[in-house]
Order: C-alpha cells, then sequence, then structure tokens
C-alpha cells in the first residue's frame, strides 16, 4: 500500500492506506485537543482565528495562529520534497520517508511531551500539525489525490457529491466507480472516528495522556512492518514462480 503508484494503484491498495493514516489521524485529533484545546488535524479553524485577531489589530495574538497554518504547510512542502528528491531513487520507498519522520515526531511528543507541555504547549501542537500536513501530503502523491486523511470537511462533501450521482444513471453511467469512491470514504470516515473513540479512551480513560500518540507512532510502524513483509513474500513468490516456469521450458 505504500508501494504502488499510477495506474498500479488499486481500490484496496487505497483502501489499506486510508484505514490505517485515518486512523492515526483520529487519534492525533482527539489527543490534540484533550491536550491542548486545538485542532491539530487542519487548519480551517485557526485561519479564522488568525483573521479574526488581524480584525482586532491583535497582530502578535494572531502570530500563533498564523505559526500552526505554516506548520501543517510547511509539512506539505516537507513532505512532497522528500518525494521528489529522491523519486529517481528505484531502490528506495520514498513514500517510507515522510511516514518515519511522522513516527519519530509523535514519538518524542508522547514520551517528552509533558515536559516541554507546560513550557511550549504551542511548539507540540506546531509539530502535530506539521506531522499532519506530511501526512497529508504523502498519501495526497501517492493516492493521485484520491485518498485524503486528516481532516473530514471535504471527504463528507464528496461523499454527498457521489451519493447524488447514484440517482443519475444516465449522466453517470459508471456505477461500478461511484460506489468504489462512496466505499473508500466511508471508511476513511469510519477509521478517523475509531481513531478518534480509541483516542479518547487511551488519553482519558487509562490516563495515557499524550503517550497515546505513542499507540498512533506504533500503528502506523506496524503497516510500514507488514507492507514490506507483504512486499518480500510476493516478490520472492514471483521469482520462485518465474524458475519454476523456467525449468518447465527447458
Amino acid at each position: 500500500m505504500f508501494r504502488h503508484q499510477g495506474k498500479s494503484r488499486t481500490l484496496e491498495h487505497n483502501l489499506r492506506i486510508a484505514t490505517v493514516l485515518s486512523f492515526v489521524a483520529g487519534i492525533v485529533n482527539v489527543t490534540g485537543f484533550l491536550a491542548f484545546k486545538q485542532l491539530t488535524t487542519n487548519v480551517t479553524g485557526h485561519f479564522a482565528l488568525f483573521i479574526y485577531d488581524l480584525a482586532n489589530f491583535e497582530f502578535w495574538k494572531g502570530t500563533v495562529y498564523f505559526l500552526y497554518i505554516f506548520s501543517f504547510l510547511f509539512g506539505s512542502f516537507s513532505s512532497s520534497f522528500l518525494i521528489e528528491r529522491y523519486r529517481q531513487n528505484k531502490q528506495l520507498n520514498i513514500f517510507v520517508l515522510p511516514t518515519i519522520i511522522e513516527c519519530l515526531i509523535l514519538t518524542s511528543i508522547g514520551l517528552f511531551g509533558s515536559v516541554v507541555e507546560t513550557r511550549s504547549p504551542d511548539l507540540i501542537v506546531c509539530l502535530l500539525l506539521f506531522a499532519m500536513g506530511l501526512q497529508n501530503s504523502f498519501v495526497t502523491k501517492l493516492s493521485n489525490a484520491v485518498v485524503r486523511t486528516t481532516h473530514l470537511t471535504g471527504l463528507f462533501t464528496d461523499l454527498g457529491i457521489d451519493i447524488s450521482q447514484l440517482f443519475f444513471p444516465k449522466t453517470h453511467p459508471n456505477r461500478i466507480k461511484i460506489k468504489s469512491k462512496i466505499k473508500l470514504r466511508i471508511y476513511i470516515i469510519l477509521f478517523f472516528f475509531a481513531g478518534g473513540l480509541i483516542g479518547g479512551y487511551l488519553y482519558s480513560k487509562l490516563d495515557l495522556e499524550l503517550y497515546t500518540l505513542v499507540f498512533g507512532a506504533f500503528v502506523l510502524l506496524l503497516s510500514l512492518f507488514y507492507d514490506d513483509m507483504r512486499y518480500r513474500l510476493i516478490k520472492t513468490k514471483r521469482k520462485y514462480n518465474q524458475r519454476k516456469t523456467l525449468r518447465n521450458t527447458v
């Protein structure tokens, strides 16, 4: 799910990566809100507050919201920059790089965030937004803008559009494609919701607080390990079948 690109990418690949990343985004969203009362997976609300502060000539107060917005933007830029920079290296799975960085950020905040939380909570919010910018950027590039996992506004809009098209088979005859898109969007919404539920439970009921983010990082690392092992098994199986076919022809 982290390797296939372009025409080789199927609905199954997108479903796999969508469920993992939306689940992690749900964990980050709830953890960030419970810990800092700030949204840490999108910047829509921060942009509104930034404009509000500027309109009231509270420029210094609005600076923090500008930093939130810039952190998400910089995360998106960094992810895309790394992918483009190392795209020519055929031996390297370029989409793993942003994922590893995201894991390091979530793990670092989970382990050491409590020390920084009382002194610089805005720094942690910026780091979480940076991580979500990374994630949203690389999954957008990987899936050719089919999958987005860090916020739901566009998803619900697209879902509404897709459902409405089912009522007009003459103008939208490719119902299989429409239903596959609906399925993908519902999966993302459900797993974002599930991540939020589990994140809230771990944070509040088990008192893990910021350590909840380590669980999110673990899910990401586990998905990377699973994807790599699955790729190696498929590759080994193909080589074995090729050798077997070659022997039979000889």
